[in-house]
């Protein structure tokens, strides 16, 4: 039965639990402005009733449990956004700082550094004979090459300087997974749903999984308590309650995998070079080194390199000495044994990040561009961590590949002019500046180590001697290369198949060996005259032959990192090849024909090969240069938009979630008075039974 101790009791209770109530308001009320704190409040329950005549008779309420407001669907979607957003975020701030190396309102931007070039030949094609126009030349070149190569540089330094980000994120990640994987620890021993709710822990945890998402794409799967779960959007473990898993950022990997049990060869595909490209390599036909054929993808195999003509490339599988280049990658094997149809390896020449579990070899999630434009789903897609990497390979990786193609094809078409002419003094020496890796194969062949191997055609070169005194032509001493001591038989033409550097050297030295003198040093060809009763000029070169191996040429090089003016123009300007021997077998100062030929490759359109498994197209150079520019500024652009958009989901998403785990003061102001009263009247309650007691003891008086 209902006594005045019960009647205390239900006050003292009532006073506890709103004792309880007004510190949890107070509570809310110290952190309105905490990052990460979620509103809490009491779950007041009733105290079980007592049962008597006439009926149930209550015993008072209590604070059974603190609840914590936050929504876990709402938090799911905003850390998708806000992964989202910080991606957009980090790449537009590092396209920022590219796209000001690209900032062609300068007056000495590439741009304008290449039309003052070719207009300098056009003063050339004026005045052929004049010192001062041939120095112009020779600055100009000097001047594009530099800016050329200096931006290549920053390129490649910035692409360094974001390795040493992604090093930071990948630390940063790690670091927040152990974080993680140790609250989670905690919550599985303090929290005690329904009675210990451990939500400052809870707190903790989603402040930190908030601060993992920047770095990050996360997904959750929340069992309760400390059974916590997250994965990345492709599914990539990360916390498994109290297991935190690692990412590591590791360096060139060469890996062997998909391997037929058949298959004998006992080692991996090796290269010598560096690319930010991944390579698949997938064997077509068995066989050893030298026999076993293979194709390239550079998008994990979901298509596969093809010429330009739309067939499929394929590779045999070569030894260090005849490296294929694939795709500016050198590519060979040095084990033994024989490959199977269907064997995989896989090359990437750059650092990486993998994901690592304790059942599995390392796994890439590195973001991967699919030929298609999309991104492999497979792969890392949000985060910072993500920014970086798909900057540094694939934007950047971009804007390198297609400089070094502008910057290839700029040397090509110059020099493809210029070495079929002659300068004001003809030639007692000439030195090739491009090398061969093998002297004894084919020059058109892709394991010839030769810059330009893909640009020769069959076709020949014209040679003239002259008489050192007298400046004519040596009787009988001019006309083509004959090259049918070499298969094919019967063709007099060379043939950047069939021929090498070999070949070419005892082609000039059987058809010109009285007057000229053809050697290869260091992998070069060198041809000299006799003595000094000779010299000699270059004519028409139909093949292209002169210009792939660097013989009177113009630019030295073979891309945006090496590219200059060969130093034999640079230190002798009447080297400058403006005219070319003309039907009278005469190489006339006044003439103008290369020049005027080079100085219009400003408005020519020109065939432009492709790179990154991108087919050629037909573009000025000027042109080609120009969408570069235009992609980093759509880049910045587009990433711009992304942010914009993104953020603003990722606004409205923590705006719900506020409105459900943020503090209101107003709100929490009312609850005080709400409480304070509640307390007040507690304890009038306690007030009132202990007059009661008094009264029961004045009656023994």
């Amino acid at each position: 039965m209902p006594t005045i101790n019960s009647l205390l009791n239900v006050g003292r209770v009532s006073l506890i639990s709103n004792q309880n109530n007004i510190h949890i308001t107070g509570n809310n009320i110290s952190n309105v402005d905490t990052p990460g704190y979620s509103r809490q409040t009491p779950n007041i329950d009733e105290v079980h009733a007592l049962n008597y005549n006439p009926g149930q008779i209550g015993q008072g309420a209590y604070t059974k449990e603190v609840l914590r407001h936050f929504d876990y669907f709402i938090e799911q979607s905003y850390l998708q956004k806000y992964a989202a957003q910080n991606r957009a975020q980090s790449e537009l701030n590092l396209l920022q700082s590219i796209q000001s190396v690209f900032n062609e309102a300068n007056t000495d931007g590439i741009s304008s550094l290449l039309s003052t070039f070719f207009s300098s030949w056009s003063s050339l094609a004026a005045s052929p004979d004049k010192q001062a126009v041939r120095e112009g030349v020779v600055t100009s070149g000097v001047n594009l090459a530099s800016s050329i190569r200096q931006t290549e540089e920053y390129l490649a330094t910035f692409q360094s300087r974001i390795d040493s980000y992604i090093r930071q994120d990948v630390d940063s990640i790690n670091s927040l997974l152990e974080q993680i994987a140790e609250l989670n620890r905690q919550i599985n021993v303090y929290d005690d749903p329904g009675k210990n709710n451990a939500n400052t822990l809870l707190d903790q945890r989603d402040q930190l999984v908030r601060e993992l998402s920047t770095y990050i794409d996360v997904d959750i799967v929340n069992g309760g308590s400390g059974d916590y779960t997250i994965y990345t959007k492709a599914g990539h473990t990360l916390v498994q309650d109290i297991t935190a898993f690692s990412l590591s950022y590791n360096g060139p990997q060469s890996i062997k995998y998909s391997i037929d049990p058949a298959s004998t060869y006992d080692g991996v595909a090796k290269y010598s070079g560096g690319s930010y490209n991944e390579y698949t390599l997938e064997f077509v036909s068995g066989g050893g080194v030298g026999t076993a054929q293979y194709r390239v993808s550079l998008d994990g195999g979901n298509t596969w390199l093809t010429d330009e003509n739309g067939q499929e490339r394929i590779f045999t599988a070569t030894d260090s000495d005849n490296m294929a280049n694939v795709d500016g990658l050198d590519i060979y094997f040095d084990g033994t044994g024989d490959f199977s149809v269907g064997d995989r390896y896989e090359i990437v020449p750059k650092s990486s990040v993998y994901w690592i579990t304790p059942t599995t070899k390392p796994m890439n999630i590195a973001p991967q561009l699919l030929n298609n434009s999309t991104e492999n789903t497979s792969r890392l897609s949000g985060g910072s961590l993500a920014a970086n990497l798909y900057v540094r390979d694939y934007d950047i990786g971009n804007y390198r590949a297609q400089l070094n193609n502008f910057a290839k094809n700029l040397i090509w078409q110059v020099n493809r002019e210029h070495s079929q002419g002659v300068g004001v003094v003809k030639n007692d020496y000439l030195q090739g500046s491009n090398k061969v890796q093998q002297t004894d194969i084919p020059l058109g062949s892709y394991t010839s180590g030769l810059g330009y191997h893909d640009y020769m055609q069959s076709g020949n070169v014209m040679f003239y001697v002259y008489d050192t005194a007298s400046g004519e032509l040596v009787n009988g001493a001019f006309g083509t290369l004959d090259f049918s001591f070499v298969n094919p038989p019967g063709s007099t033409n060379f043939d950047p198949q069939y021929h090498s550097l070999e070949n070419v050297r005892d082609a000039v030295n059987n058809g010109y060996g009285t007057y000229l003198n053809a050697s290869i040093q260091d992998n070069r060809l060198v041809i000299n005259t006799v003595s000094e009763d000779f010299q000699f000029a270059v004519g028409g070169d139909t093949s292209g032959l002169l210009a792939a191996l660097g013989l009177n040429t113009y630019f030295t090089g073979d891309g945006s990192a090496n590219i200059a003016v060969n130093e034999v123009v640079v230190q002798n300007s009447d080297r400058i090849c403006a005219g070319a021997v003309n039907g009278g077998y005469e190489g006339n100062v006044g003439d103008n024909d290369v020049a005027r030929v080079i100085s219009s490759l400003i408005d020519k359109e020109v065939w432009i090969p492709g790179y990154g498994g991108k087919h050629g197209s037909n573009s000025t150079l000027l042109g080609y240069y120009g969408t570069l520019v235009s992609r980093v500024g759509s880049d910045t652009g587009q990433a711009q938009y992304t942010l914009q958009y993104e953020g603003a989901l990722a606004s409205d998403l923590d705006a719900r979630q506020a409105e459900v785990a943020g503090v209101n003061l107003d709100e929490e102001l009312t609850l005080l008075i709400k409480y304070q009263n509640s307390y007040k009247a507690a304890a009038k309650l306690v007030t009132t039974a202990d007059q009661m007691y008094q009264t029961l003891l004045g009656l023994k008086e």
